[in-house]
């Protein structure tokens, strides 16, 4: 089996997350991404600030692409929540 990247602390953050049906390489890069925007929600972070600080994307500057940005990796952050865990669950087995 190919090798996946390690997540990342500081990852290239894309404008949107992907939306395949399975984990992308991308998804391994931002598995911390992911559970901070899934703790910021959670504690009622204002989107602004995490699109800011966690997404680095300006919604001062660039309103509609830092929103895009916050949204479709919310998203992806809820849906490996909800079915990309088993993906990951699925390779840890692959790897015993």
């Amino acid at each position: 089996m190919a090798r996946r990247p390690k997540p990342s602390t500081s990852p290239n953050i894309s404008d949107e997350a992907p939306t395949a049906p399975v984990l992308t390489n991308y998804d391994y890069e931002l598995l911390h991404c992911y559970l901070r925007l899934l703790d910021a929600e959670a504690q009622g972070t204002d989107w602004c600030e995490v699109a800011r600080v966690l997404l680095k994307a300006d919604p001062q500057r660039e309103y509609a692409r830092a929103k895009r940005r916050y949204e479709t990796h919310l998203a992806r952050a809820h849906w490996m929540t909800e079915q990309g865990y088993r993906h990951l669950l699925a390779e840890a087995d692959d790897d015993w």
